[in-house]
């Protein structure tokens, strides 16, 4: 029996299992009440149903969880990532335009720059807001949630200006294929999430970046008397998380088809806090899991997909949401469930003890 105990403890004490366990608990619940849910049929040469929506959908939340992952590991928050978001669709919109006009007779669609370049500025311009961010917090020495802040209200209005106050619909076919299109039968969405996992999981693992990172988390004092040049990495770690904003507004506006500067990744910045969370991350810094961070994403977005498949009600969606993610929390935490087990021995104790009385 206690050997059965040790390995369940070596179990749970993995990052990764409890993450795991939530999205299975999802898929489980999903398996008895959601009609379909595991059918994967393919239509036209591409993937469809209900667990290809639900990574295609993920993937904005995904990215902005592998930015936020390395900014929380610093011991710091980004809560301006959704208005990024709004700035990045607004700017790549904004260029790319897509009118039908006539040239030389003929009805075509003309871009105001071409779409190669109208990416790299949105990318350009949340990387830089990014990299203000990084900053304030790291060489102005502002507190992170209120440095980002600035930024998480005037980036709307930055947004607005950008359009105009108008909703911009884009009519250039190409540039749907960024949140819309497939290939090799999969959602493209999937293999930009996977190109930006696996190049800065590479420069983690393949260099001294991770162990900085997490050095300046647990002990930013103690990481710049070792020779750790603190303020860079801070810096690169919010400029990083910009990137990845920006990113995720291309698929966001791509999708859609539009730029909407007061809706576009509007409450984002609290679902990718929330996927960190869940993903095993502590929030005081430290130790950290990229995979973790992508799988708390996916369970969110699973959880967001049951709930509109099961029929809840919209006006009570967000509270159903909400119940969900605090006993999955609940679960996760530690000290909850050392009360819950340590209650648990004593009912079976006080029962062996009567029973040992009784005989």
């Amino acid at each position: 029996m206690e050997i059965w105990i040790k390995l369940w403890r070596i179990v749970t004490n993995s990052r990764l299992f409890w993450p795991l366990a939530a999205l299975a608990v999802v898929l489980l619940f999903n398996f008895f009440y959601t009609k379909d849910f595991f059918v994967v049929e393919i239509k036209d040469g591409h993937f469809y149903g209900v667990l290809i929506d639900i990574v295609n959908r993920a993937a904005p939340l995904m990215l902005l969880a592998i930015g936020m992952t390395l900014v929380v590991a610093t011991k710091g928050i980004d809560i301006s990532v959704g208005s990024v978001i709004a700035i990045s669709g607004a700017v790549a919109a904004s260029l790319i335009g897509g009118n039908l006009e006539y040239v030389d007779g003929t009805q075509k669609l003309v871009t105001l720059v071409p779409m190669p370049v109208a990416i790299v500025a949105a990318l350009a311009v949340t990387t830089l807001l990014g990299m203000w961010n990084g900053l304030l917090v790291a060489r102005v020495g502002i507190q992170p949630i209120v440095a980002t802040l600035i930024l998480l209200v005037a980036g709307r209005g930055i947004a607005q200006l950008i359009t105009q106050g108008q909703i911009i619909t884009i009519y250039y076919t190409p540039f749907k294929f960024i949140g819309a299109g497939y290939l090799a039968g999969v959602p493209f969405t999937l293999f930009i999430v996977l190109l930006v996992f696996a190049v800065i999981l590479y420069l983690l693992n393949k260099t001294a970046l991770g162990l900085f990172i997490e050095a300046i988390g647990i002990n930013s004092v103690a990481s710049r008397f070792s020779g750790i040049h603190v303020s860079k990495y801070i810096f690169l770690a919010y400029a990083f998380s910009g990137f990845c904003a920006g990113v995720a507004g291309l698929i966001i506006c791509s999708n859609v088809s539009s730029a909407d500067g007061n809706n576009a990744g509007l409450f984002m910045e609290l679902d990718a806090i929330l996927a960190v969370a869940l993903g095993g991350n502590s929030l005081d810094g430290g130790k950290f899991s990229l995979l973790g961070s992508v799988i708390g994403a996916l369970v969110i977005q699973s959880i967001t997909t049951s709930i509109y498949a099961t029929g809840v009600p919209p006006e009570i969606t967000l509270v159903v949401k909400a119940i969900v993610v605090i006993c999955i929390c609940l679960m996760q935490s530690t000290s909850f469930r050392t009360i819950i087990f340590a209650r648990w021995g004593q009912k079976r104790g006080s029962v062996s003890e009567s029973t040992t009385v009784k005989l």
